[in-house]
């Protein structure tokens, strides 16, 4: 094991080759620009030890813990954690787990994740706040990441805030309006949960009986979760009138079809964000309307059939751990590059466009939809 320091020399650029495992095509292999990041939560602070990461590995793989006898180390992702982040921290490859994790509290986690998130291969992050408290900060993330961090506002954690400052229904309507215009002269977009919504926005009464059921609530829904239905669809469609793009987490975004069709028009960009496995149907959607776009999903060679490449965009969707923004990243890298050589060599396109392509869903359609370029990221 050798020491690894948080030198530019020992993390190494973020732009370059896509790491791969063994010799790239003799004319070089597909390169990507630094990553744009459009959905991800941040990172946790402090020490975790083996108990700890393990369950924030599980919940990546949207499963609870591991039962007894078995590891999370051993799925998808705790492989690509031990191939891909051992090295950023000096370490060998697919070296033990517990070697691992003694040497990211050797290193300490503020360092350690320093590492890991400036060795990603990421040059902007949308990060959506408000869900939860003990994740870090838009400023704490740039800080540690060496990058462009730009606030992607949830809109159901708003709505709390404005909530429990508001005594009456008249107050939360008129202050969740304020609240709304005052997020959208600093955030870069607005994101909401939603399984449906209706083709108009919803009738002023119905918002206003929502609004005092939910005032009336003692306890509320936990953080992150959506309110009354009628006041999510408020919600919703008033931050459509913001004219900031919009993420719909969607576990299936077919129900959506109605309120995207209704959109069409408005000046608003929506990004689906399906729960796997609607990836393709989501492409298939954002090909369907102009102003909807999707995440390109871990297999991008199933939705960039479905869709125009500018249509697509690369997230890693990672929470608390950093590695996890590394083993996306590298995933995805290696999965564009395995795709562009297949075009490439079976004459579907040439390599400049495959480059192109490969650019576009790595960062170019994400600085074009959120307007990176005029906000001056990057």
């Amino acid at each position: 094991m050798h020491e690894a320091t948080d030198s530019p020399d020992t993390v190494g650029p973020p732009t370059g080759p896509v790491p791969r495992d063994g010799p790239g095509p003799a004319a070089g292999p597909i390169t990507l620009p630094p990553l744009v990041d459009q959905h991800s939560h941040g990172t946790v602070d402090g020490e975790l030890g083996v108990g700890s990461f393990e369950t924030h590995l599980a919940a990546a793989a949207g499963s609870g813990a591991a039962p007894a006898g078995t590891t999370f180390f051993d799925s998808w992702t705790g492989l690509a954690v031990r191939r891909w982040c051992p090295p950023l921290l000096g370490m060998e490859p697919h070296c033990a787990p517990v070697s691992y994790l003694a040497r990211r509290r050797e290193l300490g986690a503020y360092r350690a994740a320093r590492l890991l998130l400036r060795g990603a291969g990421i040059g902007t992050f949308l990060l959506e706040s408000g869900a939860r408290d003990d994740l870090s900060t838009p400023d704490e993330l740039a800080a540690a990441a060496d990058g462009t961090v730009l606030e992607v506002v949830r809109l159901e954690p708003l709505a709390e805030q404005v909530a429990d400052t508001s005594g009456t229904v008249d107050a939360f309507i008129g202050n969740t309006a304020e609240a709304l215009y005052a997020a959208a002269q600093h955030a870069t977009a607005f994101a909401m949960g939603i399984a449906f919504c209706d083709e108009i926005p919803p009738d002023p009464r119905e918002v206003r009986r929502a609004a005092a059921r939910w005032l009336a609530l003692t306890v509320r829904p936990a953080p992150g979760r959506a309110p009354d239905p009628a006041l999510a669809q408020h919600l919703l469609w008033s931050a459509v009138a913001t004219g900031l793009p919009v993420q719909l987490h969607c576990a299936d975004p077919q129900s959506l079809i109605g309120f995207l069709r209704a959109t069409a028009g408005f000046g608003t960009d929506l990004v689906l964000l399906p729960d796997r496995p609607h990836h393709r149907r989501a492409a298939q959607l954002a090909a369907a309307f102009p102003h909807v776009y999707a995440d390109a999903g871990p297999r991008p060679g199933e939705t960039l059939g479905e869709a125009p490449f500018g249509k697509l965009l690369f997230s890693t969707g990672a929470r608390a751990l950093p590695e996890l923004y590394v083993t996306a990243s590298r995933l995805f890298g290696q999965a564009m590059a395995r795709l562009a050589e297949e075009w490439v060599g079976e004459g579907i396109c040439t390599r400049a466009e495959a480059q192109r392509i490969a650019g576009l869903v790595a960062a170019g359609t994400a600085r074009r939809v959120y307007r990176l370029d005029a906000a001056g990221s990057g």
